[in-house]
This record gives structure tokens, sequence and C-alpha cells, in this order.
């Protein structure tokens, strides 16, 4: 499969503190590729650097080979059109319904009139099994439900690529799963491609064929490939105890314990 994004050598920073830095793999087109890693190690300023709401400090990075900070802000405009995006939170506007929620990115980038609009938000609903849920506000609403419709909004525009961040944090494994098999169906259904950012093992390993490893320590990547296959077949030790939940070997010696007496 080609590589519909790919970053080239990028290097993200804010000011002088460096959060990631030469950055190079590519995202397949019709692939889950995650970006994974512990807490703190720069996943979702990854995810903002490929949407095109952080610029790299180094680097680029292309879409369909197609530099995108060397484009004008009009054409990077078109090209972030092609893009839906999942906040961690699903980052719905609390006044508005969930229909009016779906339907800002139709009245905003598109010259539909109102009954269309209504139809594709239904349409749009009804593939994350939320149709009913129109009238309703965000308050009213499970946690579950709020990411499956943050993930109607991202549908909107029809985009070539879904990016979701963290989209099974705070929910139960049920929920979860279920919202595993839906960004499935999404996938083969929709034919879209599916950027993620996750620490949860169990989604990673459902879902995702390719990724990329980040680490907080050295600020790049340590390693590259799926997720059961750095499990697996993992070199770099560090990557193997986090895909496996192993206790890392402690940075000091463990406190010796008290003289014990004799009776």
């Amino acid at each position: 499969m080609t590589a519909l994004l790919s970053a080239r050598d990028v290097t993200l920073a804010f000011g002088s503190k460096v959060i990631q830095r030469n950055l190079s793999f590519d995202v397949r087109r019709g692939s889950i590729f995650a970006v994974m890693g512990g807490s703190g190690c720069g996943k979702s300023t990854v995810l903002k650097a490929l949407v095109g709401l952080l610029r790299p400090t180094k680097g680029t990075t292309l879409v369909e080979s197609e530099d995108y900070w060397a484009a004008t802000e009009a054409r990077r405009t078109a090209i972030g059109r092609r893009f839906g995006v999942l906040f961690q939170s699903g980052a719905l506007w609390s006044a508005l319904t969930v229909g009016e929620n779906v339907a800002l990115p139709l009245r905003m980038f598109t010259r539909l009139n109102d009954a269309a609009i209504r139809r594709l938000v239904r349409l749009k609903l009804g593939l994350v099994g939320m149709e009913n849920a129109v009238d309703q506000l965000p308050s009213e609403l499970s946690g579950g439900m709020r990411k499956r419709a943050g993930l109607a909004r991202a549908l909107a525009l029809d985009p070539d690529v879904l990016f979701l961040d963290e989209p099974s944090a705070g929910l139960d494994p049920i929920t979860s799963s279920r919202l595993d098999d839906l960004i499935l169906n999404l996938r083969d259904g929709l034919g879209a491609t599916i950027v993620m950012v996750s620490h949860e093992l169990p989604s990673l390993f459902a879902i995702a064929d390719d990724g990329v490893f980040l680490d907080a320590e050295t600020k790049t990547a340590i390693a590259h490939g799926s997720p059961s296959d750095l499990r697996d077949r993992g070199e770099d030790p560090r990557v193997t105890a986090f895909m496996r939940r192993e206790r890392p070997a402690p940075l000091i010696a463990p406190l010796a314990p008290g003289k014990q007496t004799t009776p």
C-alpha cells in the first residue's frame, strides 16, 4: 500500500523544550496506524503535527507526497478538509445538540441547504449507532456516546484520514471494545485511513496494524511496526516491557530489609 501520510525528519519543540526529534515514518493508505508510548512521550503533540495544528521545528509532513508546510495557506486549508479529528474528550459544544454538533463542519465548509444537512447528519449518526440521539445535549450522553458523537462529527466531510486522540480513554472495557469494533467497521466499510494515539494495549492489539513507538527519555521513535509484532518480536527491551505490561528494572537498588534478630 502506498503512503498517504509521511513524517520526514520531524522535530517538535516548544521553545527550547524538545518533545520529539528526528521522526520519520509512513502511514499506509487504508491502515490503522498507532502512535504509541508511555505517558508524557509526546503522542498527542505528534498527532497535532500530522493534523496541521503544529508546525515542526525541523523536517516536514507530507500528504500524498505533497509537502504540507511548503504549501500556501489556502492549499493547507484544502488539505485539512480531508482530515477528520476525534479529540480525547469528544470536544462537543455543550450548548448544541448532538445533531447541531455534527452539522457544524457541513455548515462551515459546504453550501448544502438545511434539508441536505439534516439528511447527512442523520446518516453520519447512523454510522456510529447514534441516530436516535440527534436532539440530545452532550450532557445527556454517557462517555462512550460522546465519543461516538464526536466520531460522527469527524466523519461529516467524508475525510480521507481519521485522527483519533486516545479514543478509548476513560471508557469501561465493554464500551472500549465496542468502539474498537466501530473503528474497524469504519476502516473496512468506508476505506478510511486511521491514525490513533493510544496507550490502551487491548485496543492497540485489537485494531492497529502498524505504528511507531515513542520514547520519553530519548525523545525519539525507538521502534516501528504493529503492536503485536512489537510485543512478540520487538528488539528493544523498553518496548517489549511496555507491550507485555512488564515492570521495568528498578532505577535504584531496593532498600535492604531491616536487621533481623534470631531467637
